[in-house]
């Protein structure tokens, strides 16, 4: 007679999980996951650029005061690195509109390198180009006011509150919150629908057909020519819908009534939970859960990585980060050793197991634990399928997510703000993304020390289990 847990698992295997890999080889979700995976050499340059600073500037300014001689003596790298984050998360909106494009085109076989260029057009004709901005400088004396003015400044206005405002006129100008992480909804939208038309009309052959004879290069440019006009006009339009019928631009929009909720939601303490719990369920099955969920994960989690990047980078206040879970979270403290925090297993192996056969793959898994590679883990002992397993594979992640988020929710350690290699050891990890701090770190400890006393009884469990099977034979 069939247990209740083999049918469950009957359950899962037929009807469950063909839906969820029906979701996780949809075309379009898939190009929103490789765009984000496309632009992570960018985010992950600006992220080593933030924390360099944070030991160059934020830490010996905290340590030691402003001006102070080490700060001073960096000062060229500091400039270096300021220059690495404008040329990349202050643009990251832009990359993304391009390869988001450039996946979605691949993925119908459409010329990608055309698609990215009209899905990031189509983005840019979004955005208000502002003709003038105000520039405001708190605490000015009198003599800087006259030594602005002295070296050829205009259009300085001295406010009650002893601040500067001055009027910088351009010939076009788009700031920054439209291009960064604020900006990454309106590209993934526009990017989206507009690569879509596009592609649409390509395929409906509505294109300038030229001779064979013509250069390859040439014939494509003519062939994306109509649908990519077409495109960008149509973002240009329903901008200016936008903008007559709201007074708004689309991304103040989008970001007002879709990212911020989003995001928002993205940290609330059983929405991280449930994405964990899903992730797990997915690998149980020998389906790579975070691949499964990647759009959420890199579409929701990874702009809030990034919007706290941004704010630490406009304030230098940790207490100002808006989202308390972000893309780094998970790895930080939830996938030591990689999914299921096998890191703990692997250590409850070697010492408590008196399988020889589960020993030796622990022996083998070691070396890639450490750098959170546990395919040999979960494939080996297996975990996969593996109803002994099956109820600590899935809780570990789900109760360290809760600790780690109760420390995070109580100002105890502040949110992951910097992307880091995902390898990075434990404690090491937590400690880079949150700029250097310590108790992140120890609370990363903290999570693989729980995980091991998690696992610990279901090692033991198999041990019994072995001990059964060979009294049986």
């Amino acid at each position: 007679m069939a247990s209740p847990m083999d049918g469950f698992m009957h359950w899962m295997e037929t009807k469950f999980m063909p839906i969820a890999q029906r979701i996780g080889n949809q075309r379009h979700l898939v190009a929103i996951r490789d765009g984000f995976i496309s632009i992570m050499p960018v985010t992950m340059a600006g992220s080593v650029a933030t924390l360099l600073n944070v030991f160059f500037r934020d830490l010996p300014n905290t340590w030691w005061g402003a001006g102070n001689a080490f700060t001073e003596a960096c000062t060229q790298l500091i400039n270096v690195n300021v220059n690495v984050y404008n040329g990349s998360i202050s643009i990251l909106a832009l990359c993304f509109a391009f390869t988001l494009g450039y996946h979605l085109c691949k993925s119908y076989d459409v010329s990608p390198i055309s698609g990215g260029a009209v899905s990031l057009a189509s983005v840019v004709a979004t955005m208000n180009f502002a003709p003038s901005f105000a520039y405001t400088l708190a605490d000015v004396t009198p003599d800087a006011v006259k030594a602005l003015e002295a070296a050829g400044l205009t259009g300085l206005t001295v406010t009650d509150a002893g601040a500067v405002t001055m009027d910088v006129v351009g010939s076009s100008m788009i700031s920054t919150a439209l291009t960064s992480a604020t900006g990454l909804f309106t590209a993934l939208i526009f990017g989206l629908v507009c690569t879509m038309i596009y592609i649409k009309l390509i395929q409906a052959k509505l294109t300038i057909k030229l001779p064979d004879s013509v250069p390859p290069a040439v014939n494509s440019a003519f062939v994306a020519m109509i649908p990519g006009v077409a495109a960008i006009f149509v973002s240009a339009i329903i901008t200016q819908i936008c903008v007559v019928v709201s007074g708004s631009y689309p991304n103040d929009l989008i970001s007002e009534f879709i990212q911020r909720p989003l995001l928002g939601m993205s940290s609330g303490f059983f929405t991280v939970l449930l994405v964990e719990f899903l992730a797990q369920l997915f690998w149980f099955f020998g389906i790579h859960g975070m691949n499964v969920l990647a759009p959420i994960t890199e579409g929701i989690y990874t702009p809030a990585l990034l919007e706290n990047l941004a704010v630490w980078n406009a304030t230098g206040d940790l207490s100002q980060l808006p989202y308390m879970w972000t893309r780094g979270s998970f790895d930080a403290y939830t996938m030591m050793g990689g999914s299921g925090l096998t890191l703990g297993l692997i250590i409850a192996i070697l010492f408590f197991s008196k399988r020889e056969d589960s020993k030796t793959i622990a022996k083998l898994a070691a070396p890639m634990g450490v750098f959170n590679i546990n395919e040999p883990i979960i494939f080996g002992m297996p975990i996969v399928l593996n109803p002994i397993y099956f109820f600590p594979w899935l809780l570990v992640p789900v109760i360290t997510a809760a600790i780690a988020l109760g420390f995070t929710y109580a100002g105890i350690i502040p949110p992951v703000y910097i992307q880091v290699p995902w390898i990075m050891p434990v404690g090491l990890y937590a400690f880079f993304a949150t700029g250097g701090n310590v108790m992140a770190a120890l609370v990363a400890l903290l999570n693989l020390a729980v995980s091991f006393i998690i696992w610990l009884p279901f090692v033991i469990l198999a041990n019994k289990e072995q001990e059964k099977t060979e009294a049986a034979a």
